[in-house]
């Protein structure tokens, strides 16, 4: 196991970020998932996190990362939507028409660590429930 480390610390800390649109909404095409994409690497390195992977569905995305210990998590997921929204609807303002109420993201989020065995089908079916 390749470990990070920090100057009082050694660690690995792997993360699995589910975020989907508002209502379910299928925005996301691949170019918006690499509007997305770019967002998001731009915004995390001001946190600490790398990303590890990214996958996209037309109403989803689940990125791996890795982040520190003094990364505030919620603080970068809530900088990482308001970001995100905004620039997608200004750079593909079409969308906005297939979005409810105007919202991108849904309002809710599911963090796990990665690697944690959590059943994807699971966390989709509880992210349907919330949207």
């Amino acid at each position: 196991m390749c470990l990070e480390n920090n100057n009082h610390s050694v660690f690995k800390m792997k993360y699995c970020l589910y975020l989907t649109t508002n209502k379910l909404s299928p925005v996301i095409t691949s170019e918006v998932s690499e509007k997305l994409k770019e967002i998001f690497e731009n915004i995390a390195p001001r946190y600490n996190i790398s990303i590890n992977e990214w996958v996209y569905k037309e109403d989803s995305i689940k990125i791996l990362f890795n982040g520190h210990p003094n990364t505030e998590l919620k603080k970068f997921i809530n900088a990482y939507k308001s970001a995100a929204s905004r620039l997608i609807k200004k750079d593909f303002p079409h969308i906005v028409d297939n979005l409810d109420k105007g919202q991108f993201w849904s309002k809710t989020f599911c963090l796990v660590t990665y690697e944690s065995g959590v059943d994807e089908e699971e966390i989709r079916t509880y992210m349907e429930k919330k949207s």
